[in-house]
């Protein structure tokens, strides 16, 4: 496929996103499709998953789905391989699977909630990038996308093994942009702040509206298409002068001191 480097769409190019069946992830590939992309959405629910790519296909928009545990490293390879196969190539690389990891350091069972955090929050990144490696190197515009947060760059109580996770996962998008970056693979992290997904639907209305108020420059939580349009604009072929960065998108939760 031949791609306008200068090209603010991406129509024809293959997606493949983690996390897809619900918030950010579903967000995202909702957008992708709409947009005219190939979409590969891939999660541990396959059911909804499927239902969202049914739901996708029912509009006339392209996207198959495929259940995948990411801390599954064989089922890591076997579901890119499909999806490459499915779609002749992979242009994107989204990764966005995530879970919530919060434990007291102290607690009995922090050591289950380190490994798991770590299995699915940052070594899952790196499984994807190797499995995707060898399709984006055929890519007339190949990008990786990681999701983090902002608790990679400011933490939380109790939760040191998200947030351990999350900083690792800018440290490896950095890493890979300076690795990779000669063979024209831009590789960027998207830090989402508080967003109004199923990690945060637990967490009552009053408790949200008072936290946003307080922490947030905007004075309330994004919402899951607020951050899929960020990622949007990384994957689209002008963009091929932006590798590296950590890009908050959280309300100006970050600039704010007080």
């Amino acid at each position: 496929m031949t791609v306008d480097p200068a090209s603010r769409s991406v129509r024809g190019l293959t997606v493949l996103i983690t996390g897809a069946a619900s918030g950010m992830g579903r967000a995202t590939a909702e957008l992708f499709a709409a947009e005219g992309a190939n979409v590969a959405a891939t999660d541990l629910a396959e059911p909804a998953v499927r239902e969202l790519a049914d739901g996708l296909q029912a509009k006339g928009l392209t996207a198959e789905a495929w259940g995948l545990d990411v801390a599954d490293a064989a089922a890591i390879v076997t579901v890119t391989d499909a999806v490459a196969a499915r779609f002749g190539g992979i242009d994107v690389l989204i990764n966005n699977a995530g879970i919530s990891a919060f434990a007291p350091i102290d607690s009995q069972g922090y050591e289950a909630v380190w490994d798991r955090a770590l299995a699915v929050l940052l070594t899952a990144h790196q499984r994807l990038v190797r499995a995707a490696l060898p399709h984006l190197r055929r890519s007339a515009s190949p990008r990786i996308i990681n999701i983090a947060s902002t608790e990679a760059l400011g933490a939380t109580a109790r939760d040191s093994a998200y947030a351990a996770a999350k900083a690792g996962v800018t440290g490896l998008t950095r890493a890979l942009a300076v690795e990779l970056g000669r063979e024209g693979i831009t590789v960027n992290c998207i830090c989402p702040g508080p967003i109004l997904t199923g990690m945060t639907a637990a967490i009552p209305d009053a408790d949200r509206a008072t936290f946003a108020r307080r922490r947030t420059a905007l004075g309330r939580y994004g919402r899951p298409e607020e951050v899929a349009h960020m990622t949007l604009s990384l994957a689209l072929p002008a963009a091929s002068y932006i590798t590296g960065a950590v890009i908050p998108v959280d309300g100006g939760l970050m600039a704010r001191n007080a």
